[in-house]
């Protein structure tokens, strides 16, 4: 992130508004959304940090990937032509971001990732689910990866706290310990 201060007051004025009118949830979204479209697309980063682009050229842009992203909130399409007026786009990604962990905050929402070895099935994975609910007492969204390396079990992160129950970090304790003695 260039610069957090911009990401957050950015971030924290469209929470503001967003929720004045009860749409937190679909900006997160649609905000997501935009920042991936710039992000996917060499061309479209290009526009956002090149300044050989005039504000008039990058607003183009702008509303032409406004019409891709459907029933676009206006409390967000009005954020996105005041990021091109200020020269702020570059930041759309970082706002995004801020956004989405303000908003998962103000509905007592974490966000977690779940590392397998193996794909889990859909029972286990909402009983892990459950369970980190259970620990960490909010509702926890979980992203899901599969890391062969892991040999087997499980390990979770869940906002800045690991629980790693992976057979790859219990043999690398048992290592540790047959090393000592």
């Amino acid at each position: 992130m260039v610069n957090v201060s911009i990401a957050r007051r950015y971030a924290r004025a469209l929470l503001d508004v967003s929720s004045e009118v009860g749409r937190i949830d679909a900006v997160a979204e649609q905000l997501s959304s935009f920042a991936d479209i710039f992000a996917k697309n060499p061309e479209m980063t290009d526009v956002l940090h090149n300044p050989i682009y005039s504000r008039a050229q990058r607003a183009q842009v702008v509303e032409g990937v406004m019409k891709l992203v459907p029933n676009l909130e206006p409390v967000l399409a009005n954020t996105l032509r005041l990021l091109v007026d200020r020269n702020r786009l570059p930041y759309v990604a970082d706002i995004a971001r801020v956004f989405r962990d303000m908003a998962d905050s103000r509905a007592g929402r974490v966000r977690g990732n779940v590392t397998t070895a193996a794909t889990l099935p859909a029972d286990t994975l909402a009983a892990l689910r459950q369970s980190l609910q259970q620990i960490t007492q909010r509702d926890v969204i979980l992203e899901t990866r599969v890391d062969p390396s892991l040999l087997g079990g499980v390990s979770a992160q869940v906002g800045s706290i690991l629980y790693d129950g992976s057979l790859r970090t219990q043999l690398e304790e048992m290592r540790r310990e047959l090393k000592q003695h």
